[in-house]
């Protein structure tokens, strides 16, 4: 049921004041801060919502907006060559710095991006494969791959571009060819972004957009309401219940609990399997999470190449679940250690009631569940490698975003042996995604829809739970319509004016 602004969201949404230097700058509240604001960073939703094509563009990019697939940004065209691809680049771009964009500052981005000497996102969804740049002259660059990658220019919409000089380390302060600059970063309170002078694209209709920071969704949506914010990304269904300011749709992004299988008891099949059926997901839809989420079966949302309709989910089954924990018990694998169940705080609307509900749900089928709640760096250090060595058994609620419409930018960083957030080690798994990374056409999808089936069914990898509803409150003065990419990427230069 839609619910009105509660009295305490009002009340603190107004008694901020509005505060707008010019008609054209705005405001925007979102749930979760920043701990970094690094370009090679920016495939990470709470940064990248911020920086990417804001600050720092890239060679191509993936239009979900008006679904022209790969379209130029730094380069113009491209061409794939007998041993990989040729890029063409724009020429008069400057950074926000005044130094010009050249094919050196693509190379040093990729060669940076890549480099074992900083914890950089991106070769994530380069794993299995081995990708060099070579600066061919001011304005072209190639890049091979091995094996071949047909859909190269589409893993180049990752690669943020910086300046030959970024050093290779972590930067306080990015610099980028984007239409904006970073020119506040009060931790904890706000982030400012200011239009530039000099960009080589269309001049934005925003002038300015600072950025806020609130858990409460209650409070972000009260905050537009009460014009102390023009635009809350991420708001709850019961608060979106102004159809003149309120869009839903569904988004690019997949609730699941990521699994540890060299810890016991994850290690056994059947205890991972009993986590499927100890929890009944149709539950939160309506409830908790909005009408219209879709139960997942893959990390990757339904829109995508490979997506095989054939898994189904995992029927609530507490009994089944009970059951095989007790095989398993009797076999001497140890089910009544306690697992903690690790989740973010303001990940998603309704995640601290999802994270009890299942909690509850695993401790009634006889699993000894650790519920905690930790912020986005913390979270980090349990979502990717190293993980840690003396955490135990644990389970983590996460998101991972896939808006790209390839399964390439999941299956090696989740799931391979090698991969930075892989749970798993199956070599089973590390040869199909290989064989699907190099295909192309109906093969490729067809080989994604195999790796599909063999994760949840037979190895039951992890435990995916929901493709999301996303809800976004868009000021009345704004003129922006939110897409299935809002939630990773906010251009300003999609938001105009009434």
């Amino acid at each position: 049921m839609k619910k009105t602004l509660t009295a305490a969201a009002l009340l603190l949404a107004s008694s901020l004041t509005p505060v707008h230097a010019a008609e054209t700058d705005i405001r925007i509240v979102l749930s979760e801060e920043l701990d970094l604001i690094e370009p090679c960073m920016a495939t990470r939703s709470n940064i990248g919502r911020v920086i990417l094509q804001n600050i720092s563009e890239t060679l191509t990019e993936y239009d979900t907006r008006d679904g022209k697939g790969i379209t130029p940004r730094l380069a113009t065209s491209w061409e794939q060559t007998d041993n990989g691809w040729r890029f063409h680049l724009r020429e008069d771009v400057n950074f926000s710095d005044g130094s010009t964009f050249d094919a050196r500052d693509v190379k040093h981005s990729f060669d940076r991006a890549m480099s074992s000497e900083i914890s950089c996102e991106t070769p994530r969804y380069f794993g299995g494969m081995t990708v060099e740049a070579t600066v061919v002259d001011d304005h072209t660059i190639d890049f091979t791959a091995d094996p071949v990658q047909p859909i190269l220019p589409l893993l180049l919409s990752l690669v943020t571009i910086v300046p030959e000089e970024t050093p290779v380390e972590f930067t306080r302060n990015p610099v980028g060819t984007g239409p904006y600059e970073l020119t506040e970063w009060k931790p904890g309170q706000q982030i400012v972004l200011t239009r530039r002078d000099g960009y080589w694209g269309e001049t934005p209709a925003v002038t300015s957009a600072t950025y806020l920071f609130r858990s409460d969704p209650s409070v972000r949506a009260a905050m537009v309401a009460t014009g102390e914010a023009d635009l809350a990304p991420s708001i709850s269904q019961n608060d979106a219940n102004d159809p003149e300011t309120d869009f839903s749709y569904l988004n690019s992004e997949t609730v699941y609990l990521r699994l540890d299988h060299s810890v016991p008891p994850m290690n056994d099949v059947r205890v991972r399997k009993a986590l499927k059926m100890g929890i009944d997901r149709e539950a939160f839809i309506g409830t908790v999470l909005a009408d219209g989420t879709e139960l997942a079966t893959a990390l990757v949302p339904p829109t995508t190449t490979g997506w095989n309709p054939d898994v189904v989910p995992t029927a609530y089954d507490p009994e089944g679940a009970a059951a095989l924990l007790e095989e398993a018990k009797a076999d001497g694998v140890p089910v009544d250690v306690p697992i903690k169940m690790i989740l973010r705080n303001g990940n998603f609307p309704g995640v601290t009631e999802v994270g009890e509900a299942i909690a509850q749900m695993l401790t009634g089928v006889g699993f000894n569940i650790d519920l905690q709640f930790v912020e986005v760096a913390s979270h980090e250090e349990y979502y990717s490698k190293p993980f840690p060595t003396d955490a135990g058994p644990y389970m983590l609620m996460a998101m991972h975003d896939n808006d790209k419409g390839d399964p390439v930018f999941t299956m090696f960083f989740k799931y391979d042996s090698e991969g930075r957030q892989s749970g798993t080690a199956d070599p089973k798994v590390d040869e199909m995604i290989a064989a699907a990374q190099a295909a192309v056409g109906e093969e490729r999808a067809r080989l994604w829809s195999e790796l599909i089936a063999y994760l949840y069914d037979d190895i039951a990898a992890d435990v995916p739970l929901f493709h999301t509803v996303g809800f976004t409150r868009v000021g009345k003065r704004l003129d922006f319509e939110p897409t299935i990419a809002t939630n990773s990427q906010l251009q300003l230069s999609q938001i105009g004016f009434k």
